[in-house]
């Protein structure tokens, strides 16, 4: 009976399954949303496409692409979640094959590693030329170079066992 109850209780898995997908899907929809109609009023306030529209334009296609980022870490944790418990014969890419929590670790860890890098990339189109970008940039370089560390170490110690 208590085998039967903790089989089951796997199913409970779901709700954060469908919680994060329906995440994801809305910040991809909000920020297309929010995207298209910042170009358009970008665009209708500067009367066209100038130098100084287009810069403002680049930032907010990189402000984009960074929610996108966000959105794609959390429909990975969607994916992971539902093939560690739920079902692991969904049908997935290579890359995004997820067994345990350590490949859904690592697959997150490199999408974090993307986000900050298009955080620092957002900033340096953002740069007025005053400011501390460079401390901020060493931050950035440092956190992705532990990160990277990281998983480097794991997939070393990965391999190293059996």
């Amino acid at each position: 009976m208590l085998r039967k109850i903790l089989a089951s209780s796997r199913y409970i898995m779901l709700i954060p399954v469908i919680a994060t997908f329906l995440g994801s899907v809305a910040l991809i929809l909000f920020k297309t949303i929010v995207l298209f109609a910042s170009v358009s009023s970008i665009i209708i306030a500067n009367r066209g496409i100038s130098p100084k529209s287009a810069k403002l334009i680049a930032v907010g296609i990189v402000e984009s692409v960074d929610i996108f980022l966000i959105a794609i870490a959390v429909y990975i944790i969607s994916i992971g979640l539902y093939s560690l418990f739920i079902d692991d014969s969904l049908p997935l890419p290579k890359w995004l094959e997820i067994r345990n929590l350590e490949d859904l670790k690592a697959n997150l860890i490199s999408v974090v590693i993307a986000v900050l890098s298009v955080l620092f990339l957002q900033e340096a189109v953002a740069w007025d030329g005053g400011g501390d970008i460079l401390y901020f940039g060493l931050a950035v370089a440092l956190v992705i170079s532990a990160l990277t560390l990281f998983l480097m170490k794991n997939h070393e110690s990965r391999k190293g066992s059996p």
